[in-house]
């Protein structure tokens, strides 16, 4: 069966994936997400995540186009058609979309297939290059007790970061580095944000992801015995100096605040990394790059 072809802005499934985008309350009532490009959509599917529904538009790209084969749909793990489960989420799907409200209607666990204009893709499109395809994702939240970690596991822990940019560089460094999990305390902005997955470049899928308490996260590492180093200017020795071969957690606050009094005292070691201009703070996706690549570069030799 071909695809419904949509080629409105104005058709109420546009609408909402147009509010989901933008407002983070509709994505936690809906429990839905979007994921623009290939790359990180593919990267979505692999970690597991449903897609709900997938729009695309095969004139942007020819490869885009090869996702409306059914052959690769299928493989691409996103089957048209009826899932054996469904859920609510909202009013009526024949109503609109009303106040950035989502519909009441059934979600089937199986993704459902759009095609889309190029005047409607480039309406719902963040940005170019993404090959003309966009998707509605169900949200699966993480919980720490899921978490599977090896022996010595290398951890990355943000308390209270806000910036979804500065987010997504991190969790491009924790890929890069090959960090076992991060470990969100007390989150400040939405681990769905739009603009965190397009700064990740999808690594949000690619590295565990669990967004929890500080308390929460101090009694889990504690428990493990994996030691908790916290990156801060006082009472601190430098970063190469500190052994990071065993487990650990490397932990970062606010550029502006800096790290909670809770983390500082919970804390196996400070450490630093020494600034030798006038300014006293780097950004903290750089500073957790240089302190990864400390643990990769001590457990490589």
């Amino acid at each position: 069966m071909s695809p419904e072809l949509i080629t409105s802005a104005q058709n109420p499934k546009i609408k909402r994936l147009l509010a989901l985008q933008k407002d983070s309350s509709l994505r936690r009532e809906c429990g839905l997400f979007v994921v623009e490009g290939q790359r990180e959509l593919q990267h979505c599917i692999d970690a597991g995540f449903e897609i709900d529904s997938l729009f695309i538009c095969p004139t942007v790209s020819g490869e885009g186009a090869g996702w409306l084969s059914p052959k690769t749909v299928a493989a691409r793990g996103c089957v048209n058609g009826r899932g054996p489960q469904a859920k609510r989420c909202g009013r009526d799907e024949r109503s609109e979309v009303l106040g950035g409200r989502c519909p009441d209607a059934e979600v089937e666990t199986a993704a459902k297939v759009f095609e889309v204009s190029e005047a409607v893709y480039e309406k719902v499109a963040y940005r170019g290059g993404t090959e003309g395809v966009i998707a509605e994702v169900r949200v699966r939240n993480r919980k720490l007790e899921e978490l599977e970690l090896p022996e010595n596991p290398l951890i990355v822990v943000l308390e209270s970061v806000e910036k979804p940019g500065n987010l997504g560089a991190v969790l491009r460094s924790a890929d890069a580095a090959k960090a076992d999990a991060v470990l969100i305390c007390d989150p400040l902005t939405d681990l769905f944000n739009p603009n965190l997955i397009r700064a990740s470049i999808g690594a949000i899928f690619t590295v565990p992801c669990v967004a929890c308490s500080s308390e929460e996260a101090i009694t889990f590492l504690k428990q493990r015995g994996i030691s908790i180093l916290t990156a801060q200017l006082q009472d601190s020795s430098l970063y190469y100096d500190t052994d990071m071969r065993r487990g650990t957690a490397i932990v970062m606050g606010t550029e502006s605040t800096g790290l909670s009094q809770q983390w500082r005292v919970a804390a196996d070691a400070h450490i630093r990394i020494p600034m030798l201009g006038r300014l006293d703070s780097l950004n903290v996706s750089v500073s957790a790059a240089i302190l990864l690549f400390e643990a990769v570069r001590q457990r490589q030799s």
